[in-house]
């Protein structure tokens, strides 16, 4: 720290709402050009409030980051191909007349939850704009769309719930992509958080 108040109460409020790795990198930063200001022969408040000046408001800086926020990018990734691989299964539901499976109500439901589950924190992490916590949401989203895919997979590959209809031959591999992918994402996003 540049042991200034005002460098200190910048730093503290950033420390509130972003990642304490983030926080490191602009408080040294900060500091750095704290002490540029100082030996340039700027008073220590003078060098403080240029320093603060040069960075900008902390809800600026909050506002950049929650926008390239791993978990934010993630989200709008996974909501955007979202609707190509359910197409492709509402097309293999439809012509595999999905109401004749033998599927339980009971677990129709619950797919029917985590989707809507999935979708919600999907659309809470995408649309955060000034909380960078809310972006870290979309780990719930990804491993609710890796359930859901698995979930088909199974019932149609392994179980035999559904007779072989044309619109599999893009669901499956569409689904099967997907979970390679979320899963990538998501091993990415929980070693950054």
């Amino acid at each position: 720290m540049a042991n200034h108040h005002l460098i200190d109460d910048y730093v503290t409020i950033l420390a509130q709402r972003l990642p304490a790795d983030t926080v490191d990198e602009l408080a040294d930063g900060l500091t750095e050009t704290y002490q540029y200001h100082v030996s340039r022969g700027l008073d220590p408040d003078r060098a403080a409030e240029a320093a603060i000046n040069e960075f900008g408001a902390p809800d600026l800086i909050l506002t950049a980051f929650v926008r390239q926020s791993p978990g934010r990018r993630a989200a709008l990734t996974m909501l955007y191909t979202g609707p190509v691989v359910g197409g492709c299964w509402a097309a293999t539901l439809i012509a595999g007349h999905v109401w004749t499976w033998p599927i339980p109500l009971p677990v129709k439901v619950a797919a029917g939850a985590i989707l809507l589950a999935a979708v919600s924190s999907l659309t809470i992490a995408a649309s955060s704009r000034r909380s960078y916590r809310r972006t870290t949401v979309s780990a719930v989203g990804g491993l609710g769309l890796i359930v859901l895919d698995l979930a088909m997979l199974t019932a149609v590959l392994l179980l035999g719930a559904a007779p072989l209809v044309w619109p599999m031959v893009l669901a499956i591999p569409a689904s099967a992509t997907r979970v390679v992918l979320t899963t990538r994402i998501m091993t990415r996003l929980l070693v950054q958080q």
